[in-house]
């Protein structure tokens, strides 16, 4: 059977999943919901049964899977693995849309695209700001980049697993978003567990010390929006306003932090990490700027 042929036989509004942890489950049974027939293939079957059980299609093999529907969605470890698996099936990438949902660096991203339009596939890079409960809910949203008029073909069926936000053409741009947000929420889940084992020394179980823990990231973004009404703008304007919250003042606090956790015996790497931005801002002459100086060494380390 040719390729034309193939895509002839292709189901109206099918789609593929290619990797079936709990994020391509998750998906895959939103789109059933959604009604579109549904193709999966997994390098261990047996994850694929409940799926299976709900509508889906098991494929055979990878380039079963890729011929079975025109768009094909990759939720894998990381792109590496894009490539382990279509490896043998490039023959059959002509004409369809990958869209690679998996973790990995914005420029292993934009090789991917250049690799796909070298096999006339198109491409668009993913990434899903949503544990896997969560997709296909109100409170699930997804970053996309690649060209736009493929991201406007594929809307209708990409936006059920949650809000799409399309930022713009550079295949690196989702994947680097993707990036900054895990940055920001690995360093958060860090900080939560560091901050429990201090309380912990002190005698207060998990259970009681991370409400409270919590209730402190829910209101950092409150606290952060306060007395600005666009924040970034001052930093976009290279402005460090230090009437609220200064470099000296906020180091001084990481100085306790690694006092406490010194006396405690707790492992300093994550509150030395901190130290080290203030100390590098205070050392370049920046004490008296707002805490937000502190951009600057971490643009430019040393």
């Amino acid at each position: 059977m040719n390729e034309r042929q193939n895509h002839n036989t292709t189901q109206a509004g099918a789609v593929t999943v290619i990797g079936l942890g709990p994020m391509g489950q998750a998906m895959t049974r939103t789109l059933l919901t959604g009604g579109h027939p549904v193709t999966v293939w997994n390098r261990t079957t047996a994850r694929a049964d409940g799926v299976v059980a709900d509508g889906a299609t098991l494929a055979a093999t990878p380039r079963e899977a890729v011929e079975a529907s025109d768009l094909v969605i990759l939720s894998l470890t990381d792109y590496q693995a894009m490539y382990d698996i279509l490896d043998s099936a490039t023959g059959s990438l002509s004409g369809r849309t990958l869209v690679n949902l998996s973790s990995d660096t914005p420029d292993r991203s934009r090789e991917a695209a250049t690799w796909a339009a070298g096999h006339d596939a198109a491409f668009l890079t993913g990434g899903v700001m949503a544990p896997a409960p969560m997709v296909g809910t109100e409170a699930a949203y997804i970053y996309y980049s690649g060209p736009e008029e493929v991201m406007t073909r594929h809307l209708a069926t990409l936006t059920p697993l949650g809000t799409p936000k399309h930022l713009g053409e550079d295949p690196g741009l989702a994947q680097m978003m993707y990036q900054a947000h895990l940055a920001v929420f690995l360093t958060t889940l860090s900080g939560l567990m560091h901050a429990t084992a201090m309380l912990g020394n002190a005698g207060m179980k998990a259970q009681e010390a991370l409400p409270e823990l919590l209730a402190l990231t829910d209101s950092i973004g409150d606290m952060l929006r306060a007395g600005e009404a666009t924040p970034g703008a001052a930093l976009d304007a290279g402005e460090h306003p230090g009437d609220l919250s200064t470099v000296t003042m906020m180091g001084a606090t990481s100085e306790h932090i690694v006092e406490t956790s010194t006396s405690l015996g707790l492992d300093l790497a994550l509150p030395l990490a901190v130290q080290a931005h203030y100390r590098r801002a205070i050392e370049d002459g920046n004490g008296s700027d707002n805490w937000t100086r502190i951009i600057d060494g971490i643009r430019a380390p040393r």
